[in-house]
């Protein structure tokens, strides 16, 4: 394999935490528009967060992005074909018909990967250009794991919400092990503050489809991407593990907004 010009951006969420009223985030008109809709990947700050999230990934070297939207976004969509298409970058977009979970998410953009590995990111994330690069040079399927006291001291992200997202286990050889999702406090204290945390940053070949479609709804009544990830490696793939010390920029509510807009790089060229 060689290294992937494509991402998939997966920007269908509901945005449900970003629409709730906050009183102690003060957003401009744009800004609440946004919020208010639950599009978080296009809250501005001067121009959309989702802006600068591709911008990453054409630093990085991608070159064809693919943008799962929901049949109601056709706001997103205006905006890259129409208002702002991008320079460097070829948008496309697959449409979920519901949000019916990530993997799901991931299941629309089939035609997009056309057989190729691909990279997959959130859109509400902003994730460094060090390792996207790692990840779409990588000759196999992989995954960004970021270490947990990096992402306390280099992000936007309370310790305590750092504290739930899942930790991952690697293997001697450098490849994923398991994912544990969820963690409780006992196994946060005893995987320390050098914990290997998933930002869902990945690095997908076809492989991804089959166990997108096998998997069952979880208990939360979505097809989550994790359990497809441990149906592939069920089945034999391997997801090579690229670390990273840095941090990543979350807008996932209306408190995180000030502070992704003090973190965020000032150069954004799309």
């Amino acid at each position: 394999m060689t290294a992937t010009r494509r991402a998939v951006v997966l920007a269908r969420g509901l945005g449900t935490r970003m629409r709730r009223s906050d009183e102690t985030a003060r957003l401009d008109p744009v800004q609440e528009e946004a919020a208010a809709a639950g599009m978080k990947a296009m809250i501005s700050f001067g121009r959309p967060f989702l802006d600068y999230v591709l911008s990453a990934l054409a630093d990085a070297g991608l070159e064809h992005v693919c943008l799962v939207i929901g049949p109601e976004h056709e706001t997103i969509r205006r905006y890259y074909e129409e208002t702002a298409p991008p320079r460097r970058l070829r948008v496309a977009f697959a449409i979920q018909r519901e949000p019916r979970g990530t993997a799901d998410a991931v299941l629309s953009a089939e035609p997009f990967a056309a057989g190729e590995d691909f990279l997959t990111v959130n859109s509400d994330n902003y994730y460094p250009v060090s390792a996207l690069t790692a990840l779409a040079n990588l000759p196999e399927p992989g995954v960004a794991l970021f270490e947990r006291e990096a992402l306390v001291a280099e992000s936007n992200i309370a310790v305590e919400r750092i504290a739930s997202f899942a930790i991952c286990t690697v293997s001697v050889d450098g490849y994923l092990e398991a994912i544990l999702e969820k963690p409780d406090a006992a196994a946060v204290a005893v995987f320390g503050p050098g914990a290997l945390v998933s930002m869902n940053c990945w690095r997908f070949s076809p492989a991804i489809f089959p166990a997108c479609r096998r998997i069952p709804r979880s208990e939360r009544g979505e097809l989550e991407l994790p359990m497809a990830v441990r149906d592939a490696m069920a089945t034999g793939e391997r997801f090579r593990v690229v670390r990273s010390r840095e941090g990543v920029l979350d807008l996932s509510r209306r408190a995180d907004i000030a502070a992704v807009a003090e973190r965020l790089p000032r150069i954004c060229d799309l």
